[in-house]
């Protein structure tokens, strides 16, 4: 008989014999009837067992206990009314068992597999293989098979190649640190782990494919955080003879379909924002469109007041902004401290409060605005009767960043995101490059393979802080779901660019020859596109961490705790690399 899956079962199958083939979920015993509830990768199924119509089958499986192996046979039958389970897909029937098998038993496991929460995460870690099966964790993998299948499917009919680069290559650290692989041929010398397909695909453009795409697996040595570890897949999509339009549309067409197999319905052509005007409404590059509270403009209000703390601050070429949040005007003065201490934190000197109470206008400074100047201030922001605003001065950056942090913090406080929402962005128009202080230099803000923006060529060698690029990321709910850019396919622009990025000729030989080679035959204009595959999964999913969506995660110090990597390697196979350990003496 062809083995049936548990979780698939239902009505249409009454009367049917069916054979299964599945773990113990768990198991009760009442009055002598058995009843077993089947797990396998489709869900879970209950079998009944009476010790009197089928004493074989019982004596086989009276011993059995949770995460035993086992097979049944019997008829599928409906549950008597009383006993219907509406939260099973096969809640309606269960299977009379009247044979039974134990393929393999199973010692206790270390914790319970159908109770997330009573395991410590570093548990479930060591025992991963025993944390997949959980039917929630289990989940997230079967989804995203369907993810990638139809991403696959999708760029396949869109006439793209799957077209696979390498995973040993050259270093050329760029932003994150390098994972580094010893060479045993020659010694002394590395490879590299990629960070990104980001030089190859611009190869395969030179190459005259023209459209590539690749699920691919990439390395970053930086630190970790919940949605990062240090190998992750990205969906890495590159187009020639394209534009920004062109692949925002290709991406939206691929959302609208991959989405909606977790439930999320999308509309289209998602809202477009230059990165300044992000910047200045949300106060983030990733801006969370789901709800309002967005930032207001008031340099031109209150930027010559006579309180100095906003007065200054625009003499010195800052800004005045804020947002209001309805009915919040009652906050505590300690809630208020505490939103403060996030405006620090973000550089700023602080944030102050206007108030609508009883129709009368409240400043945190008594009597620093005149009551023309908190009347237009609150026009400006709409502030409502019971409304509360945060306001901020200073330099246009942090302004930006510290009203970013606290409209997101409010709106967790006050509960303004509605559930089931989602909101899709496309941020384009990024600065070609930002100025490292820490460095002294410019850094590209994206990667120094961006195009900066044809309109703002004249400026790039003697004011590159405010030439835009061609990038753009897409974000979803304030996470930025991918990141791409129109590239330079001209040599003589790419050293150009390298050279504002402190890339003198003889280091951009040594790095990038390769690529400044290929530029100089024909190379076609150029551009694509990163998705973070894990990270849409996270999101697809509803899990809390990336950890959730990868079958076998790093902790956040990098290490697998079911496999103890990274480990020791012995002084042979060091020796056949060209390397030895330091001795403890050296180390000092």
């Amino acid at each position: 008989m062809q083995r049936s899956n548990a979780g698939t079962l239902t009505e249409a199958e009454v009367g049917q014999r069916v054979l299964l083939k599945a773990w113990l979920h768990r198991r009760r015993n009442l009055g002598g009837v058995m009843f077993l509830d089947l797990r396998d990768r489709s869900g879970l199924v209950q079998v009944v067992v009476h010790p009197e119509n089928q004493p074989e089958a019982h004596a086989v499986l009276d011993p059995a206990r949770p995460e035993w192996v086992i097979e049944v046979e019997g008829e599928v039958v409906r549950r008597e009314a009383a006993n219907v389970n509406p939260q099973m897909p096969t809640g309606a029937v269960e299977v009379a068992a009247d044979r039974a098998e134990v393929l393999a038993t199973s010692q206790t496991p270390p914790f319970v597999l159908d109770s997330y929460g009573e395991a410590s995460e570093e548990l479930r870690l060591r025992y991963r293989y025993l944390d997949l099966r959980r039917p929630e964790l289990a989940h997230n993998f079967l989804l995203r098979d369907r993810v990638v299948t139809a991403t696959r499917r999708f760029f396949a009919e869109h006439g793209f190649l799957d077209m696979e680069t390498p995973v040993l290559t050259k270093s050329t650290p760029e932003g994150a640190r390098d994972y580094l692989v010893p060479s045993r041929e020659y010694p002394g010398q590395f490879y590299a782990l990629p960070q990104s397909p980001q030089l190859f695909k611009q190869l395969l453009m030179v190459s005259g494919f023209e459209r590539y795409y690749q699920i691919a697996r990439c390395f970053r040595d930086e630190d970790l955080r919940a949605d990062r570890q240090p190998e992750f897949t990205q969906v890495d999509v590159e187009m020639s003879f394209t534009d920004e339009e062109e692949i925002a549309n290709l991406i939206e067409g691929l959302f609208a379909i991959i989405f909606p197999l977790a439930g999320i319905e999308i509309e289209t052509p998602f809202p477009r924002l230059d990165y300044a005007e992000a910047m200045a409404r949300y106060g983030s590059d990733r801006p969370d469109l789901r709800f309002g509270l967005e930032i207001v403009e008031l340099t031109e209000i209150l930027g010559e007041s006579g309180f100095r703390g906003f007065s200054s601050a625009v003499a010195e070429g800052g800004v005045v902004r804020a947002f209001a949040v309805s009915g919040a005007a009652n906050a505590s003065r300690k809630m208020v401290d505490g939103w403060a201490e996030i405006a620090r934190r973000a550089g700023a000197q602080g944030v102050l409060t206007l108030r609508r109470r009883d129709g009368e206008l409240q400043f945190q400074v008594k009597t620093a605005l005149s009551g023309d100047e908190l009347t237009a201030a609150a026009e400006a922001l709409e502030l409502e009767d019971g409304g509360l605003a945060l306001l901020a001065a200073g330099p246009r950056e942090i302004v930006a960043k510290a009203l970013g942090a606290l409209r997101l913090e409010l709106a967790r406080h006050y509960s303004l995101i509605p559930e089931g929402r989602n909101a899709f962005v496309w941020v384009r128009e990024f600065p070609f490059v930002e100025w490292d202080e820490a460095g002294n230099r410019w850094t590209a803000l994206h990667h120094p393979f961006t195009s900066p923006d044809p309109r703002d060529l004249e400026l790039l060698d003697s004011e590159p802080g405010r030439v835009r690029s061609r990038a753009y990321d897409v974000v979803m709910n304030g996470v930025e779901l991918g990141g791409g850019s129109i590239r330079i396919h001209s040599a003589d622009l790419q050293r150009q660019a390298f050279e504002i990025l402190g890339i003198d000729e003889q280091e951009a030989e040594s790095r990038f020859g390769f690529l400044l080679e290929a530029l100089k035959y024909g190379a076609p204009p150029h551009g694509g596109i990163a998705l973070g595959l894990d990270r849409i999964i996270m999101l697809m999913a509803g899990a809390d961490s990336i950890r959730d969506v990868i079958l076998f995660p790093k902790t956040a110090s990098a290490a697998c705790l079911m496999t103890e990597a990274p480990s020791p390697v012995d002084d042979a196979q060091l020796a056949e690399l060209g390397l030895e350990r330091k001795r403890k003496s050296e180390e000092k």
